[in-house]
């Protein structure tokens, strides 16, 4: 056991977050953390890793365990780059091996005893120095990196990164730390699915204990041994990964009616025998003492009964779009159309999107997605080719970034800018999207991520749209919501496009993908694992020689070769292998191409020299 609560309370300003809460973490452990937004997960969090003090109860841990746990971005020098925060898991280390250049300093000037002491001294060192695993940081630094595709800002200044490319260097920096227990909030926000599917092999060969709050379900599939799911103050576990516990939670709230109404008649019955033994009783010429007795002691095993709670079943959103009328059979069309910002970003993009169609765009983060959804809007006008829209559509969109021109406006009237009625009117349908009571004079500054998806959605179901553009639509909605705003969308009988890293949405919803890579879209007929499924292959197909035999050296000094042809031939395998570098998520085959890659490079290098040599002494 490396974690355990026991019965532990906690409250804030006043309320109750949860109380009586106990939970084990064991070492091998893999545990998904889920539940509604604002439940307490973030704070059961807080609490393990002692940011904040339980209020009753106690937290037991293994003595000399280490905890990783990302909650908030710490502050560092200002010229720090994200490479130096990356380095800073490794501040141990990287102390002995400039104490190791201290000595290797002294070592040329000592003599005698001094000489052996400090030979004494580096040996020590050095061994430690080994333990630790020195001479693999920097080779670890470039895993993370290559992993979490890190290499667009890993150089930029800490403090000039957006909050999501922060999030992701400290995400790192805590894999490096490799400590003994990982909490992890949403650690696949701001992450692309390459570096999701990286996260998801890393922890499947982590070798201590893990707790995870995610509403990323495929994430939980993937990783998870044990879900623990933290509703009404309460912990309940359920062993295996999400699909088991939707199964498990099924099968238990229907255990839980059955005997809920089973106990409801018994106690009907026993409540009608009451009544019917005191009518006899008082009826009876005497009264009978013997009748009033027996419903005497029945009252009394009534009261005795431990009463079965009836399951609650949680409130969710209620959704339904008010569909237009159908657009023209064709709803977006893209004719060799390119957009560039400074460099090249989309190039000759073909693409026809059709009435009722399911299409999900997706790739690497800044690859182009957004863009070529607002070109698909108007927003953004191409700088070669056309984009045109269809007869009659009428588009619905949610962007991923919310903005209103006055955040400081309430909840009941930003939701009336865009939707006309009167307020009572509007509270009552705010309602159906969890907005109660007070929450509706929110401002939306003060708005959540989740709270604000809510607000556009609610305004969304009111506009007659007959094509819906959702830039990350499942972003910060917690998993019951996300169900309903798939149930709805399954629902919905205009056309879907779609950005998404969510894959668990992508393969109930979308049966065509458009995969953004090298500024280009390829199209896939089928869901997202279908198109994962080809994509690999294809790549498989492309280069088929870096994946079958390991990579040789080819430059040997030969007068008669041509230099030229083995630079390029060497050059085009670097691209080739870093493509499926970019691409696999199997920890193992990743380390073994990161080799041959070196290999290749040192290769390379070698044949320029050579080339460089041959041409001095052709000189001469």
């Amino acid at each position: 056991m490396y974690i355990k609560t026991e019965s532990i309370k906690k409250m804030i300003g006043g309320n109750i977050i949860f109380e009586q809460l106990t939970m084990e973490l064991q070492q091998g452990e893999i545990v998904g953390l889920i539940g509604r937004n604002g439940c307490g997960k973030t704070t059961l969090l807080q609490l393990l890793s002692e940011k904040e003090t339980v209020d009753l109860g106690r937290i037991v841990k293994k003595k000399g365990i280490s905890i990783g746990h990302l909650h908030q971005i710490p502050m560092y020098p200002a010229t720090y780059t994200g490479i130096d925060v990356l380095y800073e898991a490794f501040n141990q280390v990287l102390s002995i091996q400039q104490e190791l250049k201290l000595y290797e300093q002294q070592l040329t000037e000592a003599k005698g005893e001094k000489l052996e002491e400090a030979l004494q001294r580096y040996g020590e060192l050095q061994e430690h120095f080994m333990q630790l695993g020195g001479y693999e940081i920097d080779a670890k630094v470039q895993k993370v990196i290559q992993g979490l595709n890190l290499n667009g800002f890993v150089h930029t200044l800490f403090t000039d990164l957006s909050g999501g490319e922060q999030t992701k260097l400290m995400l790192g920096q805590i894999l490096l730390r490799e400590p003994d227990v990982l909490l992890l909030d949403e650690p696949t926000n701001h992450l692309d699915m390459h570096a999701i599917e990286w996260l998801e092999e890393y922890i499947e060969s982590f070798s201590g204990a893990a707790l995870i709050v995610s509403h990323d379900r495929h994430f939980l599939n993937v990783v998870a041994n044990r879900i623990i799911e933290l509703e009404d103050e309460e912990l309940t576990q359920y062993v295996g990964n999400y699909d088991d516990y939707v199964s498990e939670k099924e099968a238990r709230l229907l255990l839980e009616f059955q005997q809920y109404e089973e106990q409801q008649k018994k106690i009907k019955k026993m409540k009608e025998a009451i009544k019917r033994l005191k009518q006899w009783a008082n009826e009876a010429n005497p009264p009978s003492d013997s009748l009033h007795r027996r419903a005497k002691n029945m009252e009394k095993a009534l009261a005795r009964i431990e009463l079965v709670r009836k399951p609650i079943v949680s409130k969710k959103m209620s959704l339904a779009f008010d569909t237009a009328t159908r657009s023209g059979k064709e709803v977006v069309v893209l004719d060799n159309m390119s957009k560039r910002f400074n460099q090249p970003l989309l190039k000759h993009v073909s693409l026809t999107i059709r009435w009722q169609d399911r299409l999900a765009i997706v790739g690497a983060n800044g690859t182009g997605k957004s863009t070529l959804m607002e070109i698909m809007m108007g927003k953004i006008q191409p700088d070669e080719g056309v984009c045109r829209l269809g007869s009659n559509v009428k588009v619905g969109y949610i962007s991923q970034k919310f903005t209103y021109d006055n955040s400081r406006i309430r909840v009941v009237d930003a939701f009336r800018e865009s939707v006309s009625m009167s307020e009572g009117e509007a509270r009552n349908i705010l309602a159906n999207f969890l907005f109660y009571g007070y929450d509706v004079f929110k401002k939306v500054s003060d708005l959540s991520g989740g709270e604000k998806m809510r607000l556009r959605l609610a305004q969304l179901m009111h506009e007659e749209v007959n094509v819906l553009l959702l830039d990350e639509p499942t972003n910060h909605l917690d998993i019951d919501s996300k169900e309903v705003l798939e149930e709805t969308l399954q629902q919905f009988e205009g056309t879907i496009i779609a950005i998404s890293h969510d894959r668990y949405f992508l393969n109930k919803l979308f049966s065509k993908i458009a995969w953004i890579e090298q500024q280009q879209v390829q199209l896939y007929e089928g869901n997202y694992d279908w198109a994962l499924t080809r994509r690999k292959t294809s790549i498989t197909e492309i280069a088929p020689s870096v994946k079958q035999k390991p990579i040789q050296k080819v430059c040997s000094r030969v007068e008669s070769r041509d230099f030229e042809k083995e630079i390029a031939s060497l050059e085009n395998k670097l691209i080739c292998i870093q493509t499926q570098i970019d691409e696999e998520t199997h920890w193992s085959k990743y380390e073994m191409l990161l080799q041959e890659q070196q290999h290749l490079q040192s290769d390379l290098e070698n044949c320029y020299e050579e080339w460089l040599q041959y041409q001095e002494d052709s000189e001469m």
